[in-house]
């Protein structure tokens, strides 16, 4: 006859003190929020530097604001939506905001594909030429827009510009004095131009730097497996560089939506008639040219709101995706 001992660990198990449910609760919220109190010092300095600019802009928006009401000398005219009722039935509105989503969705496009591709290409270089690259991108990353725009404009002179010498030069006879900002989508691809060349190097560097944090074994197996750069580029490359391409392009959209400068000194204020106007410029031209204050607000706040969907659109796009963000 054998006797049967009840099992130690079950014993031991029973005897654990099994700590109070507060204390876990309270631990609990305070892991929850903890995140918060790091985020705090940032997001009061985002609050305080752009929640009141936003406020103002939004307010101004709408009133009647003109020259009149700057200098004190009319009263201010609370018109509500009035502005954007004004904008809304402009169909010179519409028009500008077509010029603005293709001209920005081009730059984007071109921007991205241009700072990827040669991101890729700097793995395969030396690191001299690499160095020497990354030298001469950066050079034109860090020049001004007003003196990008001012080298570009002088690139393609009609008249003494180097682009329409050399294109004469190989036989091509319509370049001789050919003017580039005289033909609307000739003006917006010349502005799209010195655009990309200044953009790139950043999609190029962040890009770059994703890739060098990819695992060397991956791709020399796929090296190994026969896959060409493109496909190595496409299959393994892209998706494990989705959240820095996430970073990039909205970044780029944000930047490309804004554009100002460029358009306003390689057009000339807009082109021909207003041909080349985007709403940076349109929004310019409103608000000081016309010191029609409000309505230029009014243009303020519309860019924001469409910027802020974009993004928001993209971003549910990417999360559909099964993309982690």
């Amino acid at each position: 006859m054998t006797l049967q001992l009840p099992a130690k660990s079950s014993l031991q198990e029973s005897s654990l003190p099994t700590p109070p449910r507060g204390r876990t609760k309270r631990r609990g919220g305070v892991s929850r929020f903890e995140h918060w109190l790091y985020l705090a010092p940032a997001l009061i300095v985002l609050i305080a530097l752009m929640g009141y600019p936003l406020f103002q802009l939004v307010n101004v928006s709408l009133y009647d604001y003109r020259q009149d009401q700057v200098s004190g000398n009319a009263p201010l005219d609370f018109i509500g939506l009035g502005n954007y009722q004004t904008l809304m039935a402009d169909p010179e509105f519409w028009q500008v905001l077509a010029n603005t989503v293709i001209f920005a969705s081009a730059c984007v496009i071109l921007t991205l594909v241009t700072g990827s591709a040669l991101a890729v290409l700097a793995t395969r270089l030396r690191p001299w030429v690499r160095n020497t690259l990354f030298a001469v991108s950066l050079g034109a990353w860090a020049t001004p827009a007003v003196t990008g725009s001012a080298v570009w404009l002088f690139l393609f002179d009609p008249t003494q510009g180097l682009i329409n010498k050399m294109l004469a030069g190989i036989g091509l006879s319509q370049f001789v004095d050919h003017s580039w900002t005289y033909e609307k989508w000739s003006a917006f691809g010349l502005v799209a131009s010195e655009v990309v060349w200044c953009s790139f190097p950043f999609v190029m560097v962040t890009v770059y730097a994703g890739i060098q944090a990819i695992p060397t074994e991956v791709l020399e197996a796929a090296r190994l497996d026969g896959a060409s750069m493109p496909r190595i580029f496409s299959n393994i490359m892209l998706p494990m560089l989705r959240p820095i391409v996430i970073i990039v392009t909205i970044q780029s959209i944000i930047w490309n939506f804004k554009i100002f400068s460029q358009i306003y000194i390689m057009t000339s204020g807009g082109g021909i008639a207003g041909q080349n106007m985007v709403l940076n410029v349109y929004g310019y031209q409103q608000a000081f040219a016309a010191s029609l204050y409000g309505l230029g607000s009014a243009l303020g706040v519309i860019m924001t709101v469409l910027l802020l969907v974009i993004t928001l659109v993209y971003l549910r796009l990417l999360k559909r995706s099964g993309e982690v963000l």
